[in-house]
């Protein structure tokens, strides 16, 4: 059946996009029925030029509309139940050499606490899988990485990981934390949605591209030890200061003509290795893993830390300092990328618009570079997922920032 709409020329972007509000009259359309999504996909093509008759405008909602491609969304792991089998839940407190599990069989009561190593918890879960039964699993992330989930569902259970989160206020035990685990698990399994958040599980490749980032980091914490070990051992045989960044070419030629053969030799020592450690690079896509993860750029704000905290109650809002929830490596790789940005890209516009905040004092400075941060994240997920280009984002490709006028 073919439907039309009459629209008034007077409704506006804001009355068509904005449902009616609770306390006015009139109708509120459902927000997912295929007419009103129709009318907001069409509102966007048809807002930038107004209508050429002043009477009404004709929309024939039969013509498909175009939608721009974006990439699709990674999912997050999903639940899958079976209602006519019975179920194992496990809550698992997972540690290098062992693991504490809790076990809890369909609706009954949990059972006491279980070590078991990682050979023994697979060949039990296999057996529980061949004798019928749904097994999930539940474990908080951590620095053991993902080797137990994958072992888990290869023997035929449904893992799932949830971010580290405080189970039992002050009390912490593995038992107390397994069986906290288990409970949650039960209950997201019977439909509270709020108990867990499963977070999402990186391929093996993606870990080991990561690995490159992760090293930079501990890298330059050792090169800042070499540093300062060479800083120390100046000022305690000569009562001096060595220059910032002593082992770089040019500092390095000076101290020829100003230390003796011995301290040289100790020097030249620290700084092979400092050099070595130089050499080193890194790249920020490979501690991101994948950009196409991230649904908006709430997300990816979200993920950086760069976000304010929020003390609001009633009609007072109150926002401190950076929440620091997210990736810290990212937010570090992403501090050090914005000062390079307004080095080798004046044309950055999100930095363009904060021109007089940036000349003002160290603190006003420093808060604006966070919050730099934050937007340079988003930004670069929008170019890497197709919403936008470099040049709409005010960037210069690598070869025209460094050879501005390229000789024919």
């Amino acid at each position: 059946m073919k439907k039309t709409y009459y629209l008034k020329p007077t409704l506006t972007l804001s009355i068509l996009t904005n449902p009616a509000a609770p306390d006015k009259p009139g109708l509120r359309p459902h927000p997912n029925t295929p007419e009103s999504r129709a009318v907001r996909g069409l509102v966007e093509a048809i807002a930038p030029s107004p209508p050429a008759s002043p009477k009404a405008l004709v929309i024939d909602l039969s013509t498909p509309l175009a939608t721009p491609a974006l990439p699709p969304r990674q999912p997050l792991p999903r639940l899958v139940l079976h209602p006519e089998k019975n179920s194992i839940k496990l809550g698992l407190d997972v540690h290098l050499e062992f693991i504490m599990a809790v076990v809890q069989r369909d609706h009954a009561s949990p059972q006491a606490p279980r070590k078991w190593t990682p050979d023994q918890l697979i060949d039990q879960v296999q057996s529980w899988v061949a004798a019928g039964l749904v097994v999930y699993a539940v474990q908080e992330s951590c620095g053991f990485g993902f080797t137990l989930h994958r072992r888990l569902v290869a023997a035929g259970a449904q893992s799932f990981l949830i971010t580290p989160i405080n189970l039992n206020g002050q009390r912490k035990t593995d038992k107390v934390d397994a069986r906290a685990l288990c409970v949650r698990l039960s209950r997201w399994v019977d439909g509270n949605r709020d108990e867990l958040a499963p977070i999402r599980i990186p391929t093996e490749a993606e870990p080991r591209r990561r690995e490159s980032a992760r090293r930079r980091q501990f890298l330059a914490q050792e090169i800042r030890c070499l540093a300062n070990r060479g800083h120390g051992q100046v000022a305690e045989y000569h009562h001096e200061k060595l220059p910032s960044r002593w082992w770089g070419p040019r500092i390095w030629k000076r101290l020829w003509t100003q230390l003796d053969p011995w301290m040289l030799g100790v020097l030249e020592k620290l700084r092979e290795i400092i050099l070595v450690m130089k050499a080193q690079v890194v790249a920020l896509d490979a501690e991101i893993c994948d950009w196409k993860r991230f649904f908006n750029r709430k997300g990816v704000g979200s993920y950086t830390g760069c976000c304010p905290s929020e003390h609001s109650s009633g009609g007072q809002r109150r926002v401190g300092s950076i929440d620091r929830m997210g990736n810290g490596r990212v937010r570090t790789l992403l501090v050090e990328a914005v000062w390079r940005f307004l080095k080798w890209q004046p044309g950055w516009k999100a930095a363009q618009n904060v021109k007089l905040k940036l000349a003002a004092g160290t603190a006003l400075k420093k808060k604006t570079i966070v919050a730099l941060a934050r937007q340079l994240a988003v930004d670069l997920w929008r170019w890497r997922t197709g919403r936008c280009t470099m040049e709409q984002l005010g960037w210069e490709a690598a070869e025209a920032v460094l050879n501005p006028n390229p000789q024919p």
